[in-house]
């Protein structure tokens, strides 16, 4: 055990995995995304929470508005899990995707949700990854939220909020989540885990799980 410990290397680590969120590696472990599931990231940006994902032979698809963001998944994608049609991987809006009903197991939203313009535009998305999630499915999110720091951030209306680093990002709280949560059918796999960043901003996990399957 020590020999190995010895021979492996942070660079290693950061091969295998990429820049996982820590909370979406937690799942992993907990074996929550199984080999066999479909897997989609909504959001996908340029892929750093698929890496050890395509490694692993996983059925993954994903999605961005970002061109460019697309064309770099492409590349990561036909290195590490050549036998996958780039297609897998499109330009979409997370509140118009193009996927069936019923049709993703896995569906991870990673720093997404909080670019939201509304309270429309966040139920919009969120009903969206809800109606292509298969029944017993689950959904990963982590983003933005007041908890912790409510008197610290600027309300601009329609939920969207100056923080304290300067930017401006939709915001939840834990009772919102919680009625959507109940809205939509679903119940919660994981209590709500807010980590509250040098009282900069604050970052929630919400992980949900589909009724059914």
């Amino acid at each position: 055990m020590r020999r190995m410990a010895e021979s492996l290397r942070p660079s290693d680590l950061r091969e295998q995995f990429g820049d996982i969120d820590i909370y979406l590696f937690d799942q992993l472990l907990r074996g929550r995304i199984g080999d066999g599931a479909r897997i989609l990231d909504a959001g996908c940006g340029s892929g750093r929470n698929l890496v050890f994902m395509l490694r692993a032979g996983m059925d993954v698809y994903g999605i961005d508005e970002s061109a460019d963001a697309i064309a770099a998944i492409r590349r990561q994608a036909a290195l590490l899990a050549p036998q996958l049609p780039a297609d897998r991987f499109t330009v979409q809006s997370v509140d118009a995707m193009s996927f069936a009903n019923g049709s993703m197991d896995v569906i991870v939203s990673s720093a997404v949700l909080h670019f939201a313009r509304d309270e429309a535009h966040f139920a919009g998305m969120v009903n969206e990854m809800w109606r292509v999630l298969a029944p017993g499915g689950l959904l990963f999110s982590r983003l933005a939220s007041s908890i912790g720091i409510e008197s610290q951030v600027k309300s601009l209306g329609n939920r969207r909020h100056l923080l304290p680093d300067g930017s401006t990002r939709f915001l939840v709280d834990a009772a919102y989540l919680l009625e959507h949560t109940q809205q939509l059918g679903g119940s919660l796999l994981d209590p709500l885990r807010t980590t509250v960043v040098h009282g900069q901003r604050s970052m929630t996990t919400w992980v949900t799980q589909k009724a059914g399957g």
